[in-house]
């Protein structure tokens, strides 16, 4: 309501949940949808052998779309959802929820946690024995998130998750803006960043095309359709959702 009524740009570099542009004509997002990153990896367990499914979400609006995106994609194409896991969002204890993973014998598990709540995850997971039971871990790359990857250890391999950025993407922007961001930084560089990264790219191409007007409808105009190459790849801003 502050961004409409203030006819001031909004610009999503981090948040996922699909809603969001919808809630303003002043929102424009370069972050990500979870639709966008979990779609991808339930047609690659269709396609990889996997039949049966738990899914395992985070109890709250942008899990919700993961579970129902992974769900509708993954059934689409033949697979079987046998059970469907929220963990609450405070004080995640995965503990109870991975034993009912374990009891369904699942080929593979479904997770989405919000990012930085994946080391815990994974530890709990590699805890309870579910690692070496043969049920596959599959899940959005805020899993893996690169900032934390390293933490986790040889759990983390065999891992297949699906996002819209990685460090380790080899593009020659994506290898400078690595390198630039470890030396200004002293960290790798994750979704977060690209997203921070691209959103300052965004606002000063707009800034341009207006000739420096700061203008709230001229500027969302300009960044509608804007296309550019980003570290993670070929982007642009959908002119209808500004997604």
């Amino acid at each position: 309501p502050i961004a409409t009524k203030a006819k001031v740009p909004m610009i999503v570099t981090s948040a996922a949940t699909s809603i969001i542009t919808e809630k303003s004509p002043f929102i424009v997002r370069t972050s990500f949808t979870l639709p966008q990153v979990t779609v991808p990896v339930a047609e690659w367990a269709a396609q990889n052998g996997i039949k049966k499914v738990v899914t395992l979400v985070t109890d709250y609006a942008p899990g919700i779309d993961a579970e129902t995106t992974f769900k509708k994609t993954f059934t689409a194409a033949g697979g079987e959802i046998l059970a469907e896991l929220r963990v609450p969002l405070k004080n995640p204890d995965f503990a109870p929820f991975l034993q009912r993973v374990a009891d369904a014998k699942p080929d593979a598990v479904f997770v989405f946690v919000p990012s930085g709540v994946g080391s815990i995850f994974m530890k709990q997971f590699i805890e309870r024995g579910l690692a070496k039971s043969g049920i596959r871990l599959i899940a959005t790359g805020d899993v893996t998130d690169d900032d934390i990857l390293n933490s986790m250890g040889d759990g983390a391999l065999g891992v297949v998750t699906s996002h819209h950025y990685s460090a380790a993407h080899p593009s020659a922007k994506n290898k400078e803006f690595v390198a630039a961001f470890k030396k200004a930084s002293g960290m790798r560089p994750n979704f977060f960043g690209v997203g921070g990264y691209d959103a300052m790219h965004l606002i000063y191409e707009a800034l341009k095309k207006t000739n420096g007007s700061t203008d709230g409808e001229a500027l969302v105009n300009a960044m509608k359709g804007m296309a550019w190459e980003s570290p993670r790849g070929p982007m642009s801003i959908d002119p209808e959702t500004r997604d």
